[in-house]
This record gives C-alpha cells, sequence and structure tokens, in this order.
C-alpha cells in the first residue's frame, strides 16, 4: 500500500508527538517538524510501500531529537497494562479465535497516531471488546494453514498477547517464527522486548526484522537471511497491526498472509472496505 495524501498529516502529527516526548522548546519541535516534512515532500511520490517512507522520516526525526528510543517509557507502561490484562483475563483464553482476538485488542496500544486515542482503563475496554468480537472474522480458515507460522509483530503492549498466541501455536504444532523490529521506531516491540518475555525461549526462531535499521513493517530487502528463509518456508504469515498490513498487501510472492489489527485510520479502512475502529483478522490467498 503506497502513502496516500490522508497519511501525510498522521505521519507529521507523529513525529511533533515524539519529539514532544523529549524537548520542551518549541522553537526546536518546529525545526524538526519542518526538516521531517521538507523530507516527506521529497520522498512522498517514491514507488514504495507506506512504511518505507515513514520510516525514513522517523529515522531523520530520531538524529535530530537525539534519542533513539523516544517512546521508551511508554513502551515500559504498554508491557505493564497489558501484563496487568493479561494476569485477569489469561484464564479466559482458550481458543485459537480467543487468541487472535487478544491480540488484536492489543493492537490498539499504540500511542500519537492523530487518529487514535489509547483507553485509560485498558482492563475494563479489553473486556468490552472481547465481548464486541472481531468485524472481520477469517479466523476458522487462519487456524487451517498454521503448519509454519511467521509472526510479524507489531506494539509493544500487545506483543504480551503476542506471546500468549505464540504459545497456543506452539502447543498446537505449529513451527513459529517470531520477528520483532530491528532497532527502536514508535512504541514497536523490539529484541529486547521480545527476550525480557522469554519470546527467545518460547518459539523456534526470534529474529529482527532488520540487521539494526528502525524500519516500520516489513521491508524484505532489509530482513535478515534467517528471517527471509523463514518467509520462503511459511505456510502462513501473521501480519500485526497497520503498518504490516501497508508493506504487504500489495506484494503478491508470499504465502496465506493473516492480517490481525485494529483498524485505525482512513486510508487503510478504505483499502480493506471497512470502517475505522473495525476489529480485524483477515486472510489473504
Amino acid at each position: 500500500m503506497k502513502l496516500t495524501a490522508g497519511c501525510t498529516d498522521c505521519l507529521i502529527s507523529r513525529v511533533e508527538y515524539e519529539s514532544r516526548l523529549c524537548i520542551d522548546d518549541p522553537l526546536r519541535v518546529s525545526e524538526i517538524v519542518d526538516a521531517c516534512r521538507n523530507l516527506l515532500g521529497r520522498i512522498i511520490a517514491d514507488p514504495v510501500p507506506a512504511p518505507v517512507i515513514a520510516s525514513r522520516v522517523h529515522r531523520l526525526a530520531y538524529r535530530m531529537i537525539g534519542d533513539d528510543d523516544p517512546y521508551r517509557s511508554l513502551k515500559k507502561g504498554n508491557n505493564e497494562d497489558a501484563a496487568a490484562v493479561c494476569r485477569e483475563v489469561r484464564g479466559d483464553l482458550s481458543t485459537f479465535r480467543d487468541l487472535a482476538l487478544a491480540s488484536v485488542i492489543g493492537n490498539t496500544l499504540d500511542y500519537g497516531s492523530k487518529a487514535h486515542t489509547v483507553t485509560d482503563n485498558f482492563v475494563g475496554f479489553f473486556r468490552r471488546e472481547f465481548a464486541a468480537g472481531l468485524t472481520v472474522d477469517d479466523t476458522a480458515a487462519i487456524e487451517g494453514h498454521t503448519s509454519r507460522v511467521v509472526y510479524l509483530a507489531d506494539n509493544c503492549g500487545e506483543i504480551v498477547f503476542d506471546s500468549l498466541f505464540a504459545d497456543y501455536l506452539k502447543k498446537s504444532g505449529s513451527h513459529v517464527t517470531f520477528a520483532v523490529r530491528g532497532a527502536p521506531i514508535l512504541n514497536d516491540a523490539t529484541m529486547e522486548d521480545a527476550v525480557a518475555l522469554g519470546l527467545d525461549r518460547r518459539v523456534d526462531l526470534l529474529t529482527p526484522n532488520t540487521d539494526g535499521i528502525a524500519e516500520l513493517g516489513l521491508n524484505r530487502d532489509l530482513a535478515p537471511p534467517a528471517l527471509a528463509d523463514a518467509l520462503d518456508r511459511a505456510t502462513l504469515v501473521i501480519a500485526k497491526g497497520m503498518a504490516n498490513y501497508e508493506s504487504l498487501s500489495d506484494d503478491r510472492d508470499l504465502p496465506p498472509v493473516a492480517y490481525l489489527m485494529s483498524v485505525k485510520c482512513g486510508p487503510i479502512g478504505a483499502d480493506i472496505g471497512i470502517p475505522v475502529g473495525s476489529r480485524v483478522a483477515l486472510l489473504c490467498e
């Protein structure tokens, strides 16, 4: 999926948000925002998926901010919130659909999006959303493809639910490769976050999506050899979140892809044909 006109304001608002997380000087924040807007204007028409362009903009912002992980404290809070919910609801998660739905609800823990606000009472929110279910529910069909899974993670917080889903897949006989970001970008999960949850011991392969480059989604040109090999051998890709959707939705050289996400913006909702706020477990074969 290419960057649309509706994406630019959201991207720049994220740059401003992450700048303000680290910098109190409004003039310096404005300088960073202006530089990133200028870069975006030069590369917006490049024939690449939207996350490639967004990643370049965020990398410039991080260099100018002087902090390689502006969301550090928020990510810690994300994981603590998700862990608190898991302690309360884990006993209720017994089926493939339950775990998929929990991971989709976890995808709402996403800070800095112009069109999305994170709830303060995540436990109550989780219970309401779990009862409401999925807007698009292909979980029965998805489950039939889980012999060899590449699981593309997204945000901190939701990775706690992803780890429970990975446990379920393993106990059901799946071979699981679990991929996280190769360097901090937004509030996305990195190797440090995954290892802290013990995922290196819970899946068959834990791998970054790049060799140390901060990159949203999956840029297959930057994928380490182990991840590229896992994709070649996979029977299913589970792609969490909107950046992974944007990265893969136009890629026809893939096994079946299960997109698990909360739709938080108009362009992606329009691309799928569903309203913003939808909870999705969509299988594309």
